[in-house]
């Protein structure tokens, strides 16, 4: 069997020796360059397998000569590189026809991997499409952190599709935002972008607004009126907190879903629909499922590619990108320019973000607009976020669930060991600090009455005196009167 000739052209030289010999010893020929001009002078003699290139060469940029690289060569896979890990990078990769797109710093497994499937497929050339302005204030998206990296992703190769996508995610993560990414790069973007939120609708109104209603079809229903089914005809329809739609709606949902066609209230006629759908939530659907709140039937026909955001307290590398684009947001609206001090972004990236970008971007507006001060000081960060000396970093000011709770203590054991790590033994540590509040709260709100408790906690009688004693738990018999 021949060796297949991978042809590599990136400017950094320490990166074209790392992949040179990453490739080499996978069994691959490589031809490396330090630019664009020597790349395509190989191309376009027909040598070469698979290209990988950086984006932004010293003599040009890779984006520039990759439709030229597409009609000459159409069969050839390119693989894009670059260090502007941005949404919009992303989309201009997959819009000229990249194979795939690999963020630097990339992880030298997932590039061979990568060369090795594109080598394995016929992948056929994408259309090429204008590229959109690039900018890091026209993006919809914000962020480069590996967990946004990945979305970009995925994202870039919805473009071309019209699956149905489930966006999850806390409340704040910017789930409409993803929606919109969706619609407007991708090939409805010609169409109407629709939102309907299933939780401001009252519950007996849901099926009307989204499939209309006739006149008369109810009392109030003096004309015709058209659903988000209809106004977004063409386009995408966005189903904010699908978690919230009632049975009763959810039912006829699926059935749009299935045969592609809708009454309106009050109407006996079928109706054609032509939309993309785009459903989002912050509750757990599969948790739903089993309480019999939500149709597994449905689930499975929106969650055909799932999409999982993460919390802002996952992704703390993109706060200094989110902070510097909300103040430029500001300063164009009116505001007087000004930047942050590096100790009161270090507060921000410590803060565990409850509300998450949401409540970042409000924090940024806020300072903007209430402070004179051209640099934000950690002081004031400080009295916003109500943040007291005593408050451990990564702690926020209001209540949080068991697993924020745990994931920032844990946060904060792995700062306090920083540059090592804990003490071994951090499993038993952290769910011994878990359980011992547990076991004394249970006790005492069973007067001490350890058959009620171990029934509540749902433990053998046995085990819960293990664990008593384990963990010196006093308990403290109340009488019934007191």
């Amino acid at each position: 069997m021949s060796t297949h000739l991978v042809l590599l052209a990136d400017d950094d030289a320490a990166i074209r020796m790392v992949l040179n010999q990453a490739l080499t010893r996978a069994g691959y020929d490589v031809r490396p360059t330090g630019n664009l001009s020597t790349m395509w002078n190989w191309v376009s003699r027909g040598e070469g397998d698979v290209l990988i290139t950086d984006v932004a060469m010293p003599d040009g940029n890779a984006f520039d000569i990759m439709p030229k690289i597409h009609k000459m060569r159409p069969d050839l896979p390119v693989i894009v590189m670059s260090a502007q890990n941005t949404f919009m990078t992303a989309i201009r990769a997959s819009e000229a026809g990249a194979y795939e797109y690999l963020p630097k710093p990339f992880d030298i497994g997932e590039v061979l991997s990568v060369v090795a499937r594109a080598l394995a497929e016929a992948k056929a050339p994408h259309p090429a499409a204008p590229p959109p302005e690039d900018g890091q204030d026209s993006m919809p998206l914000i962020g480069r952190s590996a967990a946004m990296q990945d979305i970009y992703r995925v994202l870039a190769r919805l473009m071309q599709t019209d699956l149905t996508v489930m966006i999850t995610g806390e409340s704040g993560t910017g789930k409409e935002l993803v929606a919109r990414a969706l619609h407007d790069f991708g090939k409805r973007r010609n169409g109407p972008f629709v939102a309907i939120n299933m939780a401001a609708i009252p519950r007996d109104l849901i099926e009307a607004e989204l499939f209309g209603h006739e006149k008369g079809a109810f009392t109030g229903a003096t004309s015709r009126s058209s659903g988000r089914f209809e106004q977004a005809e063409g386009g995408t329809l966005f189903l904010d907190e699908i978690g919230d739609m009632p049975m009763d709606a959810q039912t006829r949902l699926l059935r749009v879903l299935q045969e592609g066609e809708y009454t309106m209230v009050g109407g006996r006629t079928s109706i054609k629909t032509n939309v993309r759908i785009v459903a989002a939530t912050h509750r757990d659907l599969n948790q739903m499922i089993r309480q019999g709140l939500f149709r597994e039937d449905l689930f499975y026909r929106l969650n055909v590619v799932p999409i999982r955001l993460p919390p802002l307290r996952e992704r703390s590398d993109d706060i200094a990108h989110l902070v510097s684009h909300f103040l430029r947001a500001a300063q164009q609206e009116g505001d007087a320019p000004k930047s942050i001090s590096a100790e009161a972004l270090k507060l921000m990236q410590n803060y565990s973000w409850p509300g998450n970008v949401r409540e970042l971007e409000n924090l940024v507006r806020r300072l903007s607009a209430l402070y004179a001060d051209e640099t934000i000081s950690p002081e004031t960060v400080q009295h916003e976020l109500h943040l007291t000396d005593r408050t451990p970093a990564g702690v926020a000011s209001g209540p949080v669930d068991i697993g924020t709770a745990v994931e920032l203590h844990v946060s904060q054991l792995l700062r306090e060991a920083d540059p090592s790590l804990p003490a071994p033994g951090l499993y038993q540590q952290i769910l011994d600090r878990v359980e011992s509040p547990l076991i004394a709260m249970v006790l005492n709100a069973c007067s001490g009455n350890q058959i009620k408790a171990a029934e509540l906690l749902g433990l053998n009688r046995n085990t819960l005196r293990k664990k008593i004693r384990a963990h010196g738990i006093e308990i403290v018999k109340q009488s019934r009167r007191g």
